[in-house]
């Protein structure tokens, strides 16, 4: 079963995206080469069900970081022996006849199409040098002994022994002919299970690097149920100075209600749990100093909720419709971590009151799902304690400074009374600006 997260929840949490430069596709896509970036992708779109899978790649990441090893293999060396290798070749006499008619032709109107052929091959041949090179320090009982015995089984056939010390590009025609045979033809699957290695070696090493230059864990999906999410230290991996803070959910506490003023933090808080559970389920390195969790069968949120005007649907109606979708998805009986930030904010004070807390209640009894939800209204958390057992209330905290308000960003126990929307208007002058315009108008 694939892990479940719609188009809202990618956009949510900003997890994909190759040409937003701020998503986090972007922050682990420093690959080498088109074949790494199509792993990656798929990566992406494919988070894990199954710990034992999910052990293993992060497993894989934390091996290639402990070995510190850099993707040395030259971008454009790689492509040109991709395209070499992707058209194929032919019969041994086939490839001759065409190998020296393309010679000829080379000889009396400059073909390019034998170049080609030279330069793919020597393309070839300098890739399979550099690779063996490269994973001379990796061990066949390791973490990556199934694919580095496939290559060593590829370097040592005979009939690449001449890999080692041919200098492709001063052999003759009838050479040419036969190592190109033998490389496009002969050990076809081998050189394609290369590439598919090569491109492995790519995305593990690249995402290893980012794992150790940011200070990223790897997330641990016990073989044993133990019905929980368990994070420590986590932070916004786009925010490298991040204050860190833990959130820890249970079968017993399965939902946490957060308040907290406005830019205190909240939809940060949230969005970064949102991210580490994702990428965790990919296996991953996650912005946290540990983590253990749960594996579960997907993530909704609804953090930013649009309208649609085509269809008529106003703010209000988006967010309910996004709600039923969740209600749905969570009764079915399934797994899920779900996010609300603020619940019902289209609508006015005592509708979204009453919605909230009604919702909210109903949630909590699946304690199959771990929830995170926040909120303005503190007084939906007053009555929520009253309702249900199983919520923890946490809040991120406020200090004035004056009239001035600074945020710790550390999550404390409790519910908060802060309120500082006007405070904050009053600061920016927004009255004053009002004000004075009437004035000049007079």
């Amino acid at each position: 079963m694939s892990f479940i997260a719609d188009k809202q929840t990618l956009d949510d949490l900003n997890l994909t995206g190759k040409y937003k430069p701020d998503s986090i596709y972007n922050l682990f896509n420093h690959v080498r080469t088109p074949g790494g970036e199509r792993l990656l992708d798929v990566f992406f779109q494919h988070p894990l069900t199954d710990a034992e899978a999910i052990n293993q790649r992060s497993g894989l990441f934390r091996y290639f970081q402990r070995k510190e090893l850099a993707f040395s293999l030259k971008v454009e060396t790689v492509q040109v022996m991709e395209g070499y290798l992707s058209a194929g070749g032919g019969n041994w006499w086939k490839t001759v006849a065409v190998t020296a008619r393309r010679r000829l032709l080379g000889v009396i109107v400059r073909d390019e199409e034998y170049d080609g052929i030279k330069a793919g091959l020597g393309a070839t041949v300098e890739v399979l040098k550099e690779v063996y090179r490269l994973v001379e320090g990796l061990e066949e009982d390791g973490p990556f002994g199934e694919r580095i015995c496939e290559l060593r089984t590829i370097f040592h056939d005979k009939r690449l022994s001449w890999v080692r010390t041919v200098e492709a590009m001063g052999l003759s025609w009838i050479r040419v002919a036969g190592y190109d045979h033998v490389l496009r033809t002969v050990l076809r699957k081998e050189m394609e299970t290369l590439m598919e290695i090569i491109y492995e070696l790519d995305v593990y090493i690249a995402v290893a690097r980012v794992a150790e230059e940011k200070g990223f864990c790897y997330a641990l999906a016990p073989a044993v149920e133990t019905g929980g999410v368990r994070i420590h230290g986590l932070r916004h991996p786009r925010l490298d100075k991040g204050v860190r803070n833990d959130v820890v959910l249970s079968e017993a506490r399965n939902m946490l209600f957060l308040t907290g003023a406005n830019m205190a933090g909240k939809s940060t808080l949230m969005k970064s749990f949102g991210i580490a559970v994702y990428l965790a389920h990919m296996g991953f390195p996650v912005a946290a100093t540990s983590m253990e969790f749960s594996v579960m069968d997907g993530l909704y949120s609804s953090i930013n909720v649009p309208d649609d005007l085509s269809l008529g649907h106003s703010h209000f109606y988006a967010e309910v419709l996004r709600v039923k979708r969740v209600a749905q998805e969570v009764s079915s009986g399934r797994n899920f971590v779900v996010i609300f930030d603020e619940l019902f904010k289209g609508t006015n004070v005592k509708d979204a009151y009453d919605a909230t807390l009604a919702v909210t209640v109903e949630l909590a009894e699946y304690v199959n799902c771990f929830f995170v939800v926040s909120t303005h209204i503190i007084e939906v958390g007053e009555a929520l304690g009253e309702r249900a057992g199983n919520v923890q209330f946490a809040y991120l905290p406020t200090v004035m400074e004056g009239v001035a308000p600074k945020y710790t960003y550390v999550l404390k126990e409790g519910i908060t009374a802060d309120r500082h929307g006007m405070m904050i208007i009053e600061n920016e002058g927004v009255l004053d600006i009002i004000l004075g315009g009437k004035a000049a108008e007079v």
